[in-house]
């Protein structure tokens, strides 16, 4: 049970996740005058900042694309709602990870553990000091993962695994999932073909070789600012529903410069590394993928993260200069 969960929970944690259950202050209502003009700045220039569906159409050929969040809230349902007879209706949907994926990633980790788990050598516990580890181990309990499974863990997955905060983490063990699980629930039921965008092990590719003292740094960047950290997802669950992802994204980037023992120049650095690896990178590795499914098929879905539906290095811009024409939803 545990391995189904630490395979599904690689896939949740990528992209944009939300809960309802995360309520509070709002990140945004925290900002100075100054940080609030230059979000907007920011937010007016980017391509494609606004909208969760958008139509993209070429050469008779119709994409629906669905910006997504892997986690649950119940106003997701309404959201599908709007594009149910789009998937419903689809020749294909293509996806971050389908049902097949999960299911090869939770027999990878099965046969291999050590792609989650430290299996040889030092566990957490020994590489880190005393005060450091009992806020780690705290932080894992406060998620319901025991301390001693903590320990084992390849610091870049509990990196992911904290990035999560409480307030979030019960939907995901409870077994509530996100849009994209939605869709392709739907998808499989109308009897619409699925298809991967990538293959399953490509976070583990963007990961797991980082060397560890920066994926110490990293969890480290999760375990600093907790009040900080509800008070994103609570910001990142209005901004979502507004369709406003744009300002959601930069307001992250704002964010990471002011956690407390970061320098803000490192901090921008590990920022504009992890939108390389997980946005920009995977964006453009998806295109080839999009592009040879039109050639066969005429109605798709693309469901993917919301954050990689936005700016110049987005799907909507690399589609755009593909030559497809974007209309955004009602």
């Amino acid at each position: 049970m545990f391995l189904r969960t630490a395979a599904i929970a690689l896939l949740t944690f990528i992209g944009l996740p939300a809960a309802a259950q995360c309520v509070g202050a709002n990140y945004l209502d925290q900002l100075s005058a100054d940080q609030r003009a230059s979000l907007t700045d920011t937010v007016a220039q980017m391509p494609f900042a606004e909208g969760l569906i958008w139509n993209a159409t070429k050469d008779a050929k119709d994409i629906t694309i669905v910006g997504t969040v892997h986690i649950y809230d119940p106003r997701l349902a309404a959201l599908y709602d709007r594009i149910a007879d789009n998937v419903e209706n689809a020749d294909l949907v293509l996806l971050e990870a389908t049902a097949k994926e999960e299911a090869q990633l939770e027999d990878l980790i099965a046969s291999d553990p050590s792609r989650l788990f430290i299996v040889d050598g030092p566990t957490l516990p020994d590489v880190l000091d005393e005060e450091t580890w009992t806020m780690v181990s705290d932080a894992a309990q406060a998620r319901n993962i025991p301390g001693f499974m903590a320990a084992k863990m390849q610091p870049w997955y509990l990196s992911l695994v904290l990035s999560i905060p409480p307030c979030a983490a019960q939907d995901m063990l409870s077994g509530n999932r996100g849009l994209d699980h939605i869709i392709g629930e739907n998808a499989a039921a109308a009897n619409v073909p699925l298809q991967a965008l990538e293959p399953f092990t490509t976070l583990f590719d963007i990961f797991q070789d980082e060397p560890i003292d920066e994926q110490i740094e990293m969890l480290m960047v999760n375990l600093l600012a907790p009040d900080m950290q509800q008070q994103m997802f609570v910001a990142m669950l209005d901004r979502y529903f507004a369709e406003d992802v744009g300002r959601l994204w930069e307001m992250s980037r704002i964010a990471m410069t002011e956690v407390p023992g970061i320098d803000p120049s490192t901090a921008a650095a590990l920022f504009d590394e992890t939108e390389k690896a997980l946005l920009i990178d995977r964006n453009r590795n998806w295109m080839p993928v999009i592009t040879q499914a039109t050639e066969t098929h005429d109605d798709i879905v693309v469901a993917v993260g919301a954050a990689h539906l936005i700016g110049s290095d987005g799907v909507l811009q690399l589609l755009q200069d593909d030559g497809w024409t974007l209309t955004r939803a009602n």
